[in-house]
Formats: structure tokens, sequence, C-alpha cells
């Protein structure tokens, strides 16, 4: 019995690991965004609709901290600032859309 409540808590923490960083505003439509390959700060922003020059370099930093995004300087001329998924943020989203697929069928949109 002890086990199965460590698996629970196991379970429970990286969980709530994962949506420590995947719940933040903006961080799963930069991923999606990534989804498609390579792209540039300037990029991204055009993808990502609403957010600020601010927001988007604090969430790639993060982002690249956490190992799901990649930050690579092209020495140019010009320099570019390039930015790609990893590995571990490739195989992230299968996850996301099938989050999207549930989210889409179980949960209601709050009314404004």
């Amino acid at each position: 019995m002890a086990e199965a409540a460590t698996a629970i808590h196991l379970c429970d923490t990286a969980v709530t690991l994962a949506f420590s960083v995947l719940g933040k505003r903006w961080n799963g439509m930069i991923v999606s965004s990534l989804g498609g390959g390579r792209a540039t700060f300037v990029t991204l922003r055009r993808a990502v609709t609403g957010i600020s020059d601010t927001v988007l370099s604090d969430r790639l930093a993060e982002l690249a901290h956490t190992g799901l995004v990649a930050r690579t300087v092209d020495a140019g001329p010009p320099i570019t600032v390039s930015y790609a998924l990893t590995e571990s943020g490739q195989s992230l989203l299968p996850i996301l859309s099938q989050l999207g697929e549930w989210a889409s069928a179980n949960l209601e949109v709050p009314a404004h």
C-alpha cells in the first residue's frame, strides 16, 4: 500500500512540475509554434499574437533553461538568433495535442 502512495506522490510531483512550466501563459503556444521548425524571435512574435517582446524573451529563456528549446546564435553577418525545439521539446508536441483534444471534449469554455 505504501508503494502505491509513493507512486501517486511521485506522479503528482512530476505533473505539478510539468504544469509549472506548461501552465504559464504563452508557453504552450511558443512550443506549438516551434513545432513547425526553427524560428527567429521576430517569427515567433508574429506567430504568438498578443505577446510582448519582454514576455516572449522571458518565456524563451525559461523554456531554454528547462531544456525544451535550444537557442542558436548565427554569426552572420548579420547576427541572427533562432530557436528550435530540443528532442525533449519535440516529444512534448503529441502530448500537448492530446491535452488540447481532451480539453475540447471535456471542459467548458467559461462565459465572459
